[in-house]
């Protein structure tokens, strides 16, 4: 039978009635099951306790609350912790549950299932008896079960994306689970120690390029300071806590959602805690570690390939509370005392990336209109949060006027972090951070702003302009194009710049750093030999920054053909499950997917010709004949009227107005605020009363004037 033979004792007899032969032989049958056992998964079923019952467990395993105001605060922290788990794990135990192999349909009833099994019944009777009245009757079981499945399918959606209106992350999720089923993960040997050795390894491998000599710091600029943070009220923290992102982390003993609900019945337990660290200065060890999860930074990438994969930590919900509290403080007592860098517009409010683009390209505007060119470089930066130095972030505050318990928390915060990976349900061991601020925490954005201010220092010693988004920073350089020494004059800047991020143990990363040279009018085109680290620069047609393609010509043509380009992809995916939308979920689903892609830094396009934005009229026309499910060549005017939409040149109009009314009342960032005039009557007019603006003139050589806010 096969060759080699399976058994030994094979023998063939020859059968006379046929040309066959008779085999026989013997085969041993390994002992034991040879299934394979189904996967498993760990759950607790939350959804069968109340708030009510989780809140009087956990108040029966905490001690009194006057013992608890007597204990110190790394016991009371741990008391805390301990008896959230025990509570939620004896209310709801862990069980482990088969998983199925095929995920189930969450819209089928029971009544849907029924009529499968009678529409399968009739399918095989009319298999067998291949008569025609049996065709028809499944015909006509097959098509009224089809309508009610694409009924019931549509009702299950239409809840599920009114539900998630206002979280785009799970909008998102369903958007992609209707388009495509989950995929089981590409296999990869890669383990838990295995990220956590990578990421270390990476870190401690640029570290070890710095020097170990602190850098010199600019001298102290604060008239005010801060001891002591002030004691935190019951009502502000349960105000903290409710108006809190509820997300929840392996390190949450609980849900995050239910912490919120019952957070009332242990606020004495809470308050203690969150006032005795900031008034001792304290930080407890358990608000001092994360979970970090793989993630790849590409979907297309390689999973096998360990240096695709970027670390996001997850911080449990109470620590990034204390945290909270602490950020309130900082920020006044930084905004009153004005220690903020002005051209710093990442996590402020009234600032974002739309109004740091907006800054950049009105310069480079009114640089053009005075007939003058300009480079602009976006700088790259290799893991900048995660090799902040402490001792010179501790310093820099020091200089602020952060003193006493207040400067001792910051030291207690940064000291002894440590942090775990998780992959596929293991963990790895605990590696320690002895750099960086934690980038998934509330204060880590705010303190490397502070680490990086004096940055702009040296930049504006060159005459160059900047402005920054975290850890994006933008040079902007102007000058006549009869200027010979402009390229060493920015040279000789980022050489500079070179030197600051090195004594900061900050690493440029001079192959991911951008330059474009944006001509005047009538200058040809200069080359201009920029150099970086002893790398040259070389000009580049088009960048993509802080999510917006700009070109060296301030057209924006390459931002609008992409845009539409993926925007034409979101739409061909949303008609695919058209048919399971309702026309308020496909309403809801287009403006969190397309609309929000086409308002995203609008303003920028202000003043362009109509016949450059009319391939996003043409989107928006689409979107709206997508919603009322109407052909191609319908006319959309009514469309947009009763879905109540501006069309796209009118959306960009309205954009500027309502930033200049924000800039007017103080309620925009300082340098859009600049870029207005209001206007004053010479004498007693009834136009005083209107608030209106001077316009800007744009015919006056080398002003800076607002090309912006002419279009009002």
């Amino acid at each position: 039978m096969t060759i080699p033979s399976p058994t030994s004792d094979l023998s063939s007899t020859p059968l006379h009635i046929s040309d066959h032969h008779f085999l026989t032989f013997t085969l041993t049958v390994p002992t034991g099951s040879t299934t394979v056992p189904r996967p498993s998964f760990i759950r607790q079923n939350l959804h069968t306790v109340s708030p009510s019952s989780v809140s009087s467990c956990i108040l029966s395993h905490l001690p009194t609350p006057d013992s608890f105001l007597s204990l110190p605060l790394e016991t009371a922290t741990n008391s805390l912790l301990t008896s959230l788990s025990l509570s939620i794990d004896q209310l709801c135990p862990i069980s482990t549950k088969p998983k199925r192999t095929s995920p189930p349909a969450p819209w089928l009833s029971d009544t849907l299932r029924s009529n499968r099994r009678v529409l399968r019944a009739a399918e095989r009777k009319y298999k067998k008896s291949q008569l025609d009245s049996d065709l028809l009757d499944y015909q006509n079981l097959l098509r009224k079960f089809s309508t009610n499945l694409t009924t019931a399918k549509t009702a299950f959606y239409k809840t599920k994306l009114e539900a998630s209106a206002h979280n785009p992350q799970k909008l998102h999720n369903i958007f992609l689970s209707l388009l495509n089923p989950p995929t089981s993960p590409a296999p990869t040997s890669l383990t838990a120690d295995d990220f956590a050795n990578f990421f270390t390894g990476k870190i401690e491998k640029i570290c070890e390029t710095f020097s170990t000599t602190n850098p010199t710091l600019p001298s102290e600029n604060s008239t005010t300071t801060l001891n002591q943070f002030s004691k935190i009220t019951s009502d502000e923290i349960i105000q903290i806590i409710s108006t809190g992102n509820p997300t929840t982390c392996p390190l949450d003993p609980i849900p995050s959602a239910m912490f919120q609900t019952i957070s009332p019945d242990l606020i004495p337990f809470i308050s203690y805690i969150i006032n005795g660290s900031i008034s001792s200065g304290h930080v407890p060890s358990a608000f001092k570690t994360a979970r970090v999860l793989p993630i790849l930074k590409k979907p297309t990438a390689d999973p096998t390939d360990i240096n695709n994969y970027r670390p996001v930590s997850l911080l449990s919900f109470l620590s990034k509370i204390l945290e909270r509290c602490v950020y309130n403080q900082l920020s006044l007592h930084l905004s009153q005392n004005n220690l903020l860098d002005p051209n710093q517009s990442g996590f402020r409010t009234a600032h974002s990336t739309e109004t740091a683009l907006l800054a950049v390209t009105e310069q480079l505007h009114a640089a053009r209109l005075a007939k003058l060119s300009s480079v602009l470089i976006l700088l790259d930066l290799s893991a900048a949060f995660d090799t902040v130095n402490h001792k010179t972030l501790l310093s820099i505050l020091k200089r602020l006027g952060i003193r006493g318990s207040a400067w001792q928390w910051f030291a207690s915060y940064l000291d002894e972090r440590s942090y775990q990976v998780t992959w596929k349900g293991s963990t790895s061991t605990s590696r320690r951070l002895s750099t960086g601020v934690p980038q998934g925490s509330v204060l880590g954005p705010l303190l490397f702003s502070l680490y990086t201010r004096s940055l702009g220092e040296v930049i504006s010693s060159h005459g160059l302009s900047y402005h920054c988004y975290a850890d994006d920073t933008q040079l902007l350089f102007s000058f006549p194009p009869s200027d010979l020494h402009a390229a060493s004059k920015i040279s000789a800047c980022l050489t500079d710049i070179s030197s600051w991020m090195a004594a900061h143990h900050l690493q440029l990363n001079p192959t991911k750093t951008e330059l474009i040279f944006i001509p005047a009018d009538s200058s040809p085109h200069q080359d201009l030999a920029i150099y970086l680290d002893n790398s040259q620069l070389s000009p580049s047609a088009t960048a993509r920054n802080l999510g917006v393609t700009i070109d060296n010509q301030l057209s924006f043509s390459t931002h609008i053909s992409n845009l539409s380009r993926s925007c034409r992809f979101l739409l061909y995916n949303i008609r695919r499950i058209r048919p399971y939308l309702s026309t308020q979920a496909t309403q809801l689903l287009v403006q969190s997917l397309v609309i929000s892609r086409l308002d995203y830094c609008n303003s920028l396009l202000a003043g362009l010709p109509l016949c450059t934005i009319r391939p996003l009229q043409l989107i928006q026309n689409a979107a709206a004949r997508l919603i009322f499910n109407l052909p191609k060549f319908s006319h959309t005017t009514p469309l947009l009227r009763s879905l109540h939409w501006l069309p796209v040149a009118a959306r960009i109009r309205f954009k500027i107005l309502m930033l200049a009314y924000k800039a007017k009342h103080g309620a925009a960032p300082s340098y859009l605020t600049a870029l207005i005039t209001p206007r004053t009557a010479p004498r007693l007019l009834r136009a005083s009363s209107t608030a209106r603006l001077v316009p800007p003139s744009l015919k006056v050589k080398g002003k800076h004037s607002s090309r912006l806010f002419s279009v009002l």
